[in-house]
Formats: C-alpha cells, sequence, structure tokens
C-alpha cells in the first residue's frame, strides 16, 4: 500500500489546523481495530525537532508535517513491521507501547491504554539514520501476545 501524497501547506497554523480537523475530532481506527486518539498538544511533539541536544523542540520540521497523512496510513497499514516500543527513561521496553515503521523508514509511534482496548498518538517521523532504524528493528516484534 503506497504512503498518501505529501500535504503541502503555507504554514504552520495550516499544518496545526489540518492535525486538529482531521486527528482530534475523532479516533482513527488501526488495522486491528484499536482506536487511537490524538491530543492537539501532541502537535509540537510530533512535528518540531531539536536543534541541539537540549531537549527542546524548537524547529518545525516541514518533512515531519508533510507526511502527516501517512500517520493513519501507518495506522492501518496491517504490512507495517510492528515491534515492541522502548521506554528511554526507565532504559526497558514497554509492552504498552508499539511502534508501526512504514515504508522503510517511516515510523508511528502509539501508547496503548492498560486495557488495550485503545491507544494514544504519541509521535510519527521519518527515521532517517541508519543508527535509529537499526534500534527500532531490534526491539522485540509486536504480536498480539505481546499484549
Amino acid at each position: 500500500m503506497d504512503c498518501p501524497p505529501l500535504l503541502k501547506f503555507e504554514s504552520i497554523d495550516d499544518y496545526r489546523t489540518y492535525f486538529k480537523k482531521f486527528y482530534c475530532r475523532n479516533p482513527i481506527l488501526t488495522f486491528d481495530n484499536i482506536p487511537v486518539f490524538f491530543h492537539k498538544n501532541k502537535f509540537d511533539h510530533a512535528f518540531f525537532e531539536r536543534s541541539k541536544r537540549s531537549g527542546i523542540k524548537d524547529i518545525f520540521s516541514w518533512k515531519r508535517a508533510e507526511r502527516m497523512n501517512w500517520i493513519k496510513h501507518t495506522l492501518q497499514d496491517q504490512k507495517a513491521e510492528l515491534y515492541i516500543g522502548w521506554d528511554k527513561n526507565k532504559k526497558r521496553y514497554i509492552r504498552y507501547r508499539r511502534v508501526s515503521i512504514v515504508n522503510g523508514n517511516y515510523v508511528v509511534v502509539i501508547h496503548f491504554h492498560k486495557s488495550f482496548k485503545r491507544a494514544f498518538f504519541v509521535t510519527a517521523y521519518v527515521a532517517d539514520s541508519k543508527r535509529t532504524l537499526e534500534m527500532i528493528k531490534r526491539s522485540p516484534k509486536w504480536q498480539i501476545k505481546s499484549r
């Protein structure tokens, strides 16, 4: 399944409005029928990047924002590569976090509610570093029994 075309808007506000309208109003159902909820406050986390190692996301990422429609596509693609997510603070895999990869290097991360009946969007990005992609792919594969 091919990814949708890139979004081309004039401003950050246009992307923010689109995100709120098409993602935050209603959940997106995954290929395995899990509703994923999007909060408007995740926009900055998902579509800004760090200019320094300070941890502050201070630069808008046109590359990430243009691929906004790839989020839904990724969540609904039953051929996506699925992995258990990593918690960098606790330095361990966390079974409530699922990482999906499509198109070779496009990554979407969701976090499940403890019931595994719904999830919440965490972030999405192009893993354009070979090291990043290798680290993700070293993670355990996500399976229904991962829950």
